[in-house]
Parts: C-alpha cells; sequence; structure tokens
C-alpha cells in the first residue's frame, strides 16, 4: 500500500464527562514533525498522543486538535475551597498591617481566584479510555484517507512510467542509423577539412566517437530503473525516500542522453524525459 502525507480527519464522542473532539491535518514533510495542541482538559494527555501517533505515522507534518466539551448539566455546583479561602484571608491580614490606608479586599476578584471555586473532579482513568480510543479511530481514519490519495499518486505515477517506456522503446532502434548517418556526415566533413586519403585514421576516429555518443547504457539504466519504480510501487510501504532517490537517477540518464544527442528527435526525447520524471518526481514528494 502507497501512503501520502496528505490527509484529513476528524471525530467526537460522546462521554459520560463531555464531548471528546480529535481533528487530524497531515501535509507533506521529510521527517515526523508533530503540532499537538490540547485543551486544559487534555493537556495530561500529551504524552500518550504523541506515542499512539508516532506509532502509527511515518512522515509528514502532523497537526492534531484535540479538545472536550464538559456536559455543564452534569456537573455539580461549585464548591468553595476553605483551605484556600483561609489562606487568602490571612495574606490580606498581614498585608493590610503594612498599607492601613488600602481599600477592602472585593469579594468578587478573591472568588475569581485560582482555587477558590472547586468543580467536581474529572475521572481521569475513564477519560484516558475514551481519549486512546477515539485517538486510534481518528488516526485509522487519517491513514485510509492517505492510503486513497497514495493510490490516486500511484496511479499517475505508473502513468509516467508508461509514458517513459515509450519514448526509451521509440529511441533504441533509432539510434543505430542516427549514428551511422551522423558518422557519415562528419566522415565528409573530415576528408574535406583534411583532405586526406588516410580512410583508416579517419575510421579510427569515427569508432571513438561512436563510443563517446553511444546511449545504449544510458537506454539500458532507464529500463533497470523503470522496473525498480515498479516493484517499489508493488511492494508499498514507506517508499518516499527511495523513489525520489530514483527519480534523481532516471533524470542523470535523460540528461546523458540529451547531451550525447547528435539528433534533434534523441534532443526532444530527452525533454520529454526530463518533463515527465519532473512530474513524478512532484508526486513522489507527497509519498510517505
Amino acid at each position: 500500500m502507497i501512503l501520502s502525507m496528505t490527509g484529513y480527519a476528524s471525530q467526537e464522542i460522546n462521554t459520560k464527562q463531555g464531548v471528546l473532539m480529535v481533528e487530524c491535518r497531515s501535509v507533506n514533510h521529510r521527517y515526523l514533525e508533530l503540532q499537538l495542541k490540547l485543551d486544559d482538559n487534555l493537556r495530561v494527555f500529551e504524552a500518550t498522543a504523541r506515542e499512539l501517533i508516532q506509532a502509527k505515522l511515518g512522515r509528514g507534518k502532523v497537526d492534531i486538535r484535540m479538545s472536550m466539551m464538559r456536559d455543564v448539566s452534569m456537573d455539580s455546583a461549585p464548591q468553595l475551597n476553605h483551605i484556600v479561602l483561609q489562606q487568602i484571608a490571612e495574606s490580606a491580614k498581614t498585608a493590610a498591617q503594612y498599607f492601613p490606608h488600602t481599600q477592602p479586599v472585593n469579594m468578587l476578584d478573591i472568588l475569581r481566584m485560582p482555587g477558590v471555586m472547586m468543580s467536581e473532579a474529572l475521572d481521569t482513568d475513564a477519560l484516558e479510555a475514551n481519549f486512546r480510543h477515539l485517538l486510534n479511530q481518528v488516526l485509522q481514519h487519517l491513514i485510509d484517507a492517505r492510503a486513497r490519495e497514495g493510490e490516486k499518486l500511484k496511479v499517475v505515477i505508473l502513468d509516467r512510467l508508461q509514458q517513459i517506456e515509450q519514448h526509451v522503446t521509440r529511441v533504441k532502434p533509432m539510434m543505430p542509423n542516427l549514428v551511422a548517418q551522423y558518422q557519415a556526415k562528419l566522415s565528409a566533413k573530415l576528408f574535406e577539412a583534411t583532405n586526406s586519403h588516410d580512410d583508416d585514421r579517419i575510421r579510427q576516429e569515427m569508432v571513438l566517437y561512436a563510443q563517446r555518443i553511444d546511449v545504449d547504457e544510458e537506454l539500458s539504466r532507464l529500463d533497470s530503473h523503470i522496473s525498480e519504480v515498479k516493484r517499489i510501487l508493488q511492494t508499498g510501504g514507506a517508499v518516499g525516500k527511495r523513489l525520489d532517490f530514483l527519480m534523481q537517477e532516471m533524470n542523470r540518464e535523460a540528461n546523458t542522453l540529451g547531451s550525447k544527442s547528435v539528433a534533434v528527435e534523441t534532443s526532444q526525447i530527452s525533454m520529454e524525459l526530463k518533463v515527465l520524471i519532473e512530474q513524478m518526481r512532484e508526486q513522489i514528494q507527497n509519498i510517505e
């Protein structure tokens, strides 16, 4: 299975303590980069979330938002924390000795102080179980979305490979005739320029030049790379980096084909190959 690094998934569930919501977005990246945004009720589970995500995802820039909307109707009325109130009162009394002319303490301000009002504590164990279950579901939905996108990328790459194969198949039978024509032209020019009847010398030069412009090795390597790309796509898994390396190798062969070109036809084919390879490389950038 080929996985894209681009995907989206979200889900929410109702629990006894409120509504849990998880939203995931991912795009391509060289490594796995996590950006987690958890609200205060779930912040204690950040390490758990990272562990679950790293176990399921290999590469990509992943942005995950997790929040919980508490069911207010099920919450009991907040209670005063008498211990905290006593500490505040003693501190205020002590401070008043140094500032006797200050205004009296505003009771509403005191009630807003952290820890003065106590709400019913969350059932952490139950919440963690729900949190794990929901996050695993959303991650699986994200992987499914990435797999669907990966299949589309695979189709595009295979289509470009087929076009490259057609170009290679077309250029192979052309090369002997093109080289022979170019040799004849070059031989005539050399004979005219040197006015020499040393046929052996000219023939030796032609043989050396023919070796320099021979592209049979490059075409063979292109065939080999095409077969390897197909094999990797069929095998699946985390193949993005290997495919990217093969694109570099294929582009090198296409460049060499162009630099050794002795005819307009092979130059055009070299250009077409490079365009198709670049189109594949752009798609492979999104493969995990």
